[in-house]
């Protein structure tokens, strides 16, 4: 209901409605709708934190200025660039979105740094008479904002009321801060948590702010499209091309059934969007205190910011007093931290986040500035987690890495929204009525498939919670257990893959088809990236492991790991033969080799597969069986070898080319299965009950 303000955004910030004609605005705003539909779905797809109002600024600055360019080139017209574009306005909004990501991100490291110096990290015991101020402080802050600010602006507000509200602020502010710090200090009395109050209101005014600026993201542009369509039927209709909608220039006074009806659709839409969870978890991840799954790899530029950062710390220890450094040291001291079970971070960092984020754009809103909400959220949890030490020598890299992916998407936004909307105008603009109904069309077509696909992707990533079970579980005893029925699930699901891919690699070969060869080098490609972040998180399991059992089974727990990626290296170096092979149209196997290798691929498939079986059973005894089959194969694929050397020494040599390759695909075959091998022997040993279970088990029988 406080976001009627917003709505001259749409209507007036970008172009001037006094020199757009009604057919030039619907082509504009439809294309902005398209661009904006598709644009941040892949994002949102992506799990990648995007802005809508960035989306939004540069489709409609886009799609103006093709519009722009086509009127000002017709021979009739003695329009400039500038009687068009409201160039003024449009970089004020865009320096505001810049400028409030900087903004939050030293605003966020400033007062959480603040905070943690008064309140420290074991924070619990220290409230007392602090919390009062703190609650007081935030209360009041949101308020203000909020309340006094935001308020001024609803559909419901009369001019007597707002000049109340500019002549009494600081008596409000005053009484406010009063109250509020009365409250917050007798709930701490009543042992209440007002960390927990101050957070909830926290969402709350969050959530509000949100509302207030993005909803003219929402239905800002479909508004403004309807108040252009009544504006043309009113003056009776007629020629589209030539009616002018100087009325757009007019204060928006939107129906409040409309806001509220919108802010209804947005609320479900949030509660039930999967995608919106996962780019909150992209967010949250980034920003978590301890070590977890980090989402993003390492970079060049993440590497060098780390390194210059750590320069920097060097250089201010060196130089600042041993006084200064033991106070800091105690006071910032993050061994001693309080999450609550499962939190990402405490709650007073929480508190913080909350409450800067909300006031940050709540002011942002009442200026009248289309803020990028998410960036200044996404900035906030940024600055506050680099003032709790949350980036460690472990994660930073990785951290600093997502953080500089997440702006780099937002500059990626900003430059495919201006060149996508101004090509999708351009389309409607020249094709008419049937293509203006086909973008919509198209659109919604692109929605609906994007959705099917992420809820399959979803569907498929559900084992994952095993992982976050481990992660949560407090019994170092039951952590074994979970961790292992883990691995045998990772280990089974990589022999199904090597299995299929092992059956693609050879079928390609034989039948020279170079898209199934193309195909699974990709396919290994993706599948190395994958083993390395599983890696990742199973040795963050491993670090809940009782350490005794840790230490017994870190051999073959790493032997397993380093054994899976072999595997994927042997195969790559087999594709990678093969397809240059293939490519170049070289001869195909001959027949004195044909029958042979299907055989011996044939007995490596099963072997696969049966390796699979057994991984899954968790039997050390069928593993023993298996490794002694591996290594029949083995002398199998090495007589093979040895054929090979025979022909190329009586072959002609025109098939040396074909033998070489096919001696590659022999050898690479008999590494992959001395890999299988040792990773067999690793499953079957983790499968072992850890001996210190074992001595505890007998300890337990002699007891009874």
């Amino acid at each position: 209901a406080m976001s009627n303000g917003m709505m001259d955004v749409a209507r007036n910030s970008i172009f001037r409605p006094e020199n757009i004609s009604f057919y030039d605005a619907i082509a504009i705003f439809m294309a902005v709708m398209v661009t904006n539909i598709i644009l941040l779905d892949k994002f949102n797809s992506l799990g990648m934190p995007t802005s809508t109002t960035v989306s939004l600024v540069f489709e409609l600055l886009g799609a103006t200025f093709v519009v722009a360019l086509f009127k000002i080139s017709a021979p009739e017209s003695n329009l400039g660039l500038g009687d068009l574009l409201n160039a003024e306005r449009a970089l004020s909004v865009i320096l505001g979105i810049f400028l409030s990501v900087a903004i939050a991100f030293v605003f966020g490291t400033l007062i959480q740094f603040i905070a943690r110096l008064i309140f420290r990290f074991e924070y619990k015991s220290r409230l007392k008479w602090k919390v009062g101020l703190f609650g007081g402080i935030a209360c009041t802050a949101i308020v203000y904002f909020m309340l006094l600010k935001g308020i001024k602006d609803t559909s419901f507000m009369t001019e007597s009321l707002k000049g109340w509200i500019d002549s009494n602020s600081v008596l409000i502010l005053s009484g406010s801060f009063v109250i509020f710090t009365i409250l917050c200090q007798i709930l701490h009395f009543l042992r209440v948590n007002v960390l927990k109050a101050v957070v909830l209101v926290g969402t709350f005014s969050l959530a509000m702010a949100f509302a207030g600026n993005d909803l003219v993201n929402f239905i800002g542009i479909p508004l403004t499209s309807l108040a252009s369509y009544q504006e043309f039927m009113s003056a009776g209709g007629g020629d589209a091309h030539n009616f002018m909608l100087g009325a757009l220039n007019k204060p928006a006074q939107t129906p409040i059934y409309f806001l509220v009806g919108a802010g209804m659709i947005m609320v479900v839409s949030l509660a039930t969007s999967k995608k919106a969870r996962q780019v909150t978890q992209t967010t949250v991840g980034l920003s978590s205190q301890s070590q977890g799954e980090e989402l993003f790899g390492s970079s060049r530029l993440g590497r060098a910011l780390v390194r210059m950062s750590l320069n920097t710390y060097y250089w201010l220890r060196e130089h600042t007093p041993a006084k200064v450094r033991l106070w800091l040291g105690s006071r910032m001291d993050n061994s001693v931290t309080q999450e609550e079970p499962g939190a990402s971070f405490d709650l007073l960092r929480g508190a913080v986040s909350l409450m800067v984020a909300s006031v940050l754009i709540a002011w942002g809103t009442s200026m009248k500035l289309p803020l990028s909400t998410t960036f200044v959220t996404f900035m906030v949890a940024m600055g506050t987690s680099l003032a709790d030490r949350a980036w460690g020598r472990e994660s930073a890299v990785f951290r600093i890495t997502g953080v500089i992916s997440v702006i780099g998407g937002w500059f990626i936004t900003a430059g495919v929204a201006f060149i996508g909307a101004g090509i999708v105008v351009c389309m409607m603009h020249l094709g008419g009525v049937p293509v203006i109904i086909a973008g919509g069309v198209i659109a919604v077509s692109l929605l609906i498939r994007s959705n099917r696909k992420f809820s399959k992707k979803k569907k498929a990533e559900q084992n994952e919670t095993l992982f976050q079970t481990i992660l949560s579980t407090e019994d170092s005893s039951e952590v074994w257990r979970l961790l292992l029925i883990y691995i045998n699930e990772k280990n089974e699901k990589f022999l199904g893959f090597i299995t299929d891919i092992y059956e693609n690699v050879s079928a390609g070969f034989i039948k020279e088809d170079s898209k199934i060869l193309s195909k699974t080098e990709k396919i290994l490609e993706q599948e190395k990236n994958v083993l390395k972040s599983q890696r990742r998180r199973l040795t963050l399991c491993l670090r809940k492991v009782r350490p005794e059992t840790a230490i017994e089974k870190s051999t073959w727990f790493h032997l397993n790991n380093n054994m899976m990626m072999s595997m994927t290296y042997n195969l790559s170096r087999i594709v990678e033969v093969c397809k240059e092979h293939v490519d170049n149209n070289f001869r195909p196997l001959p027949a004195v080799f044909h029958e042979r290798y299907v055989e011996i691929s044939g007995k490596v498939v099963e072997l696969l597969r049966e390796s699979r079986a057994a991984v899954a059973d968790g039997s050390p005894d069928r593993i023993d069986l298996l490794r002694r089959r591996c290594e029949e194969i083995k002398k199998e694929l090495s007589s093979c070898a040895r054929d090979v050397y025979e022909s190329l020494h009586s072959d002609d040599a025109s098939n040396m080319a074909v033998a070489y390759v096919y001696l590659n695909m022999l050898q690479e075959s008999q590494e992959f299965i001395t890999s299988l091998r040792k990773q067999l022997r690793a499953s079957g040993k983790l499968n072992l009950e850890p001996s210190s279970y074992r001595s505890f088990s007998r300890y337990g029988a002699s007891l009874a």
